[in-house]
């Protein structure tokens, strides 16, 4: 590689090119005078908090996954099991065992976003380093060993008998494939989406780095379906039509003050999507995008609409929620849940 395309290749000007790599703070800038506006006219800072009277804040932040999984039928849910700490590895393995767990299992903080701390444990000997790290209570979630993983957003306004499914996101696992001649440290490297987590697999895979992959072989670097993580995330809004909108508001009915947020999920096809066959790795409340505006390439000022019709919608769903006597949270409890939120999931 010369020069030029050592330059063009560097983590640097991978995410000037493309905006899904910009901060967070950046995308959601041209929101904020639109926020303060709906501020204005709920006259609460934290109007979004009515958004889903069944999760603290609306799902905004500072909710337990724990608590809001419970919200959702079991028969759609893995297995899930709350650990609190302090405990030890020897602890975590019998609860593992007691529970009827199986390996892999899903290790998760019980509050946290954007796939900080979401591990795939493959054995016991997983265990011990993310006790090591993990500051907070955590879940042990079964694995959902099915094909295929969608972020699905769903809507309903208060005034309405039925809601819709707004946006469909696919996921597609980071991966590479063997050529029969490059290592896997060079298969990585010359993947943009996947140099940019080198610094985290270079520690992952430091006993199969220079290992040559033979050709075709696939090898998926991460298993945790999380844009932070290196997923390529998929516009898939053609999958909407009515009978899948009928599925999960017959699903999203069942869950008590749940209107609007994101079902991260998966499943064996598409057709059991459409009919509502899913296992729901987790619910996410109003702090949730319409997640497939991050599919590569598409449009930043695209994108920016999407957000805004996504700010009217949790406008519109806290306000009909408040006339129905849903109170706004307050700013003061609000900051305090905040800063606790902060507090705990700091590095």
């Amino acid at each position: 590689m010369n020069f030029i395309s050592r330059i063009s290749h560097s983590n640097f000007f991978i995410k000037i090119r493309s905006w899904e790599y910009w901060p967070f703070g950046l995308l959601q800038a041209p929101l904020f005078p639109y926020w303060l506006w709906l501020s204005l006219k709920a006259r609460s800072l934290v109007f979004f908090s009515a958004s889903n009277p069944g999760i603290l804040m609306g799902g905004m932040f500072g909710e337990s996954k724990f608590d809001v999984l419970n919200l959702v039928p079991k028969d759609l849910t893995p297995k899930t099991m709350l650990v609190k700490l302090p405990v030890t590895g020897d602890q975590v393995r019998q609860k593992i065992a007691e529970g009827g767990f199986t390996y892999p299992v899903i290790f998760k903080p019980d509050l946290g976003e954007r796939g900080w701390m979401v591990k795939k444990i493959k054995g016991p000997g997983d265990i011990g380093p993310y006790l090591k790290q993990i500051k907070l209570d955590f879940l042990i979630q079964a694995y959902v060993d099915l094909p295929l993983e969608f972020g699905v957003f769903y809507v309903r306004y208060p005034s309405l008998s039925r809601g819709a499914v707004t946006s469909i996101v696919g996921k597609e696992m980071l991966s590479v494939c063997g050529d029969g001649m490059k290592t896997l440290e060079e298969l990585i490297l010359e993947k943009d989406r996947a140099r940019l987590q080198w610094n985290t697999l270079k520690v992952i895979y430091e006993a199969t780095v220079q290992s040559i992959i033979p050709p075709g072989e696939r090898v998926e670097l991460v298993s945790i379906g999380n844009h932070c993580l290196g997923t390529m995330f998929l516009n898939q809004n053609h999958l909407i039509n009515e009978k899948l909108s009928a599925s999960f508001d017959r699903i999203s009915q069942q869950i008590p003050g749940f209107f609007f947020g994101r079902f991260d999920l998966r499943v064996a096809s598409i057709e059991d999507l459409t009919e509502g066959k899913v296992q729901v790795m987790e619910l996410n409340g109003c702090g949730a995008e319409p997640a497939h505006i991050y599919q590569p390439g598409f449009p930043f000022l695209k994108a920016l609409k999407v957000l805004f019709q996504h700010w009217h919608d949790i406008y519109r769903v806290s306000r009909e929620n408040h006339e129905r006597g849903v109170a706004y949270i307050s700013f003061k409890e609000a900051k305090t849940a905040y800063n606790n939120f902060k507090t705990l999931t700091a590095p």
